[in-house]
Parts: C-alpha cells; structure tokens; sequence
C-alpha cells in the first residue's frame, strides 16, 4: 500500500476495551475525521457487534456507519483497502460507505486447504469431505462470489474474475506453490502480493493448514471511477449523500428506488469495470 493510503483503526472487541474507553475511543475518532465507517464481517461475535451498536446509541451520532459484510478474512481486509483508498478522494462519507456493497462484487474470494472436514462456510459435499480424508488431499475452495470447491490435482482451477484483478495470498501452515504458479494465472492476476494471515482465517475456513487468496481491483482510479458511474442520490432520511438503495449510515433504503438501479452502471462489461468517467 503506497504511503497516500490512510491507516485503519481497530475497534477492540469488548473483553479488550470497556465500554466507556471504547466511547472515548470513537468520540476521538469522530472529532479528529468526522464520520466513522467500520467495517466488521458477519461472523464476528454477537458480543462485539452489539458493542459497536452500543457504542453508536449511547453517543446518538448519524456519522457512525456500521457495514456488516459477508466476506473470508482475507476479503474482508482487501475491501477494508479499497475504502481506505477511496477515503483521499473526492467523495462524502456516505458515497465512502455505500461503496462498500459496490465494491465487494468485485472481490473473488477463496483459500486453499489441506482438509475441508471442518468447513462450514461454504456448501461442501460428501464427496469432498470423504476426500479430504485421503492423505495429500488439497483442495481450493471460493467463497464468494459464488462458492465452488475443486479437488487439486490436473488442470481445473475455481472460475474467477471476468476482470483485470490483482491478487493478495497470507499463508498459514500449508507449504504449496499452487495458488501463486497454478491460480494466479489462470485468473489472469495482474501480480500477487503476499500479506499476513488475518488471525480469523484458521477458524473461518476450519483449519489452519491453507493458504488464503482474494482477487481484487487494486488501482485506485478504477475504483474511483467505478464508483463515480453510479448515480448519486440524497439519503430520504439522514440527508447525506449515497449511492444504491441503501444508506451504510442511517440504514434507511432509498425511498422508491429500484434495487438494482443502484449498480447498473457501475456493473463488468466485456472482462473490464464500466464506467463513464468523472
């Protein structure tokens, strides 16, 4: 990541931070940016979601927006990116945290792993965990998107992006090669960077034994003008300013919007992002 990227802050889980320290935590984060968007993925625990909730009630702020998505570790971190990046351009927090929905359809997700026994987020046959048992099983498995699992071994990859991608790997206790010899260029990846494993990983794929991958757009004026090719629209509720049908602030959906209006423009095209430009 270049040194224009802004860093992002970690809201510690409740059994690291009490409750009042986590408010003045946010008050500061609040007086010093502004707005807040934090994002927290669909797993994190009933405990820690409710304190960001808590936390955003008890100081009664509109400029706190929680984006729940559903996407592996990895893919969480790499979209956390993306907004980081779109945080030093010209859009309003609301545009910022609307994106979020935008941005993570472009995000191709998966790991590979030594074992899928204890694989639960993804839909795995009985076939596929009769495999696993079978000593040097590998498999890749992509969880979003769409989910595909494919036993390693021969020529089939997972189908991946239609799309210009680069792609991130963290390692975990898997020794392999593949993702980086065999995967990355069947997806056409456009370079691979290897970052650290989120410490989530092991425990959402179910083992710590993988290597985890995630496509993504990594230049920043693809990002910007994807965004832009979407039509903006005022939140009927809060006011502030968004793009789709529903605000990452207020929650409230766009009053008459279609649910699909918010993304046609902004949708892949012949292998590359749409856009019209700034």
């Amino acid at each position: 990541m270049d040194q224009h990227t802004p860093t992002a802050a970690l809201l510690h889980p409740p059994e690291d931070r009490p409750l009042d320290a986590a408010i003045t935590d946010m008050t500061a984060l609040l007086e010093r940016h502004g707005y807040v968007v934090a994002v927290y993925p669909a797993t994190v625990p009933l405990a820690h979601e409710r304190r960001l909730h808590t936390v955003r009630s008890v100081l009664e702020s509109n400029r706190i927006a929680l984006l729940k998505v559903d996407l592996p570790p990895l893919g969480t971190a790499v979209l956390v990116r993306q907004l980081r990046q779109l945080s030093v351009c010209d859009f309003g927090p609301g545009v910022i945290a609307s994106a979020a929905r935008l941005l993570s359809h472009y995000v191709h997700a998966g790991a590979q792993l030594s074992s899928v026994t204890r694989l639960d987020r993804v839909p795995v046959g009985m076939k596929s965990h009769a495999k696993s048992w079978v000593p040097g099983s590998q498999f890749a498995v992509v969880a979003h998107p769409a989910p595909e699992l494919v036993r390693i071994g021969g020529d089939t990859v997972p189908a991946g992006p239609a799309f210009p991608t680069r792609m991130a790997v963290a390692r975990g206790q898997l020794h392999s090669e593949w993702t980086e010899r065999e995967l990355a260029p069947a997806w056409r990846a456009q370079g691979v960077e290897e970052v650290p494993l989120p410490a989530e990983s092991p425990a959402w794929w179910g083992t710590g034994k993988l290597v985890e991958f995630a496509a993504f757009l990594p230049e920043i004026s693809v990002l910007y003008q994807l965004v832009s090719s979407v039509r903006r629209e005022p939140c009927t509720w809060c006011g502030i300013e968004l793009i789709g049908d529903r605000c990452g602030f207020c929650s409230a959906p766009l009053a008459g919007g279609d649910p699909q209006q918010g993304r046609e423009s902004g949708v892949l095209r012949h292998g590359t992002p749409a856009y019209h430009g700034p």
